[in-house]
């Protein structure tokens, strides 16, 4: 991905709402790159197809309680149940990100439910459906989010490590 690129991703990060006319704006304002709105949603059109960003939409943290689930396996169990297992995490909605960890507990995930009851039918229905697959269980539940968002200064880090990055940074400031 070149500099010019993270920097379109930083500014639709910091702008997710802009149109590519306003970010087209943005980006020769803020970082001197000169570009079409047509274009600026040409490069973000075929960065999303290449798997650089998704587009998501994330509900008010309100609405929804979060849970920490951490898992660890039973592995003469593993060979034969981890797939399926796999599978409907990855297709749960209640399931917002899945992830595996160097840690005890192997899969860690963030869940959403409305409410404490929703999410304890949740857990029990799985023990009863992927229990001979776990070995060790942990839910913490995640009293208050704080912050739930990626800020664009994240790609700060990433431009730094070009020449060309660092122009974009040093005519932002």
């Amino acid at each position: 991905m070149s500099p010019r690129d993270i920097t379109i991703l930083k500014a639709r990060v910091d702008n997710p709402t802009a149109s590519t006319r306003e970010l087209s704006d943005v980006l020769e304002e803020n970082y001197g790159i000169s570009l079409s709105h047509n274009r600026v949603n040409e490069i973000l059109r075929t960065l999303s197809e290449e798997g650089i960003f998704r587009k998501t939409i994330l509900p008010n943290k309100d609405i929804f309680r979060h849970y920490l689930f951490r898992l660890s396996f039973d592995f003469s169990e593993f060979a034969e149940n981890w797939q399926e297992c796999y599978e409907v995490l990855l297709n749960d909605p209640h399931i917002l990100m899945f992830f595996t960890a160097d840690s005890g507990y192997q899969w860690h995930m963030l869940a959403q439910f409305r409410t404490d009851d929703r999410m304890e039918r949740w857990v029990h229905d799985f023990f009863v459906e992927y229990g001979v697959l776990i070995s060790h269980f942990h839910n913490t539940m995640l009293h208050s989010v704080h912050k739930f968002k990626t800020e664009a200064a994240i790609f700060d880090n990433v431009l730094a490590e070009t020449e060309e990055g660092r122009r974009y940074l040093e005519y932002e400031s």
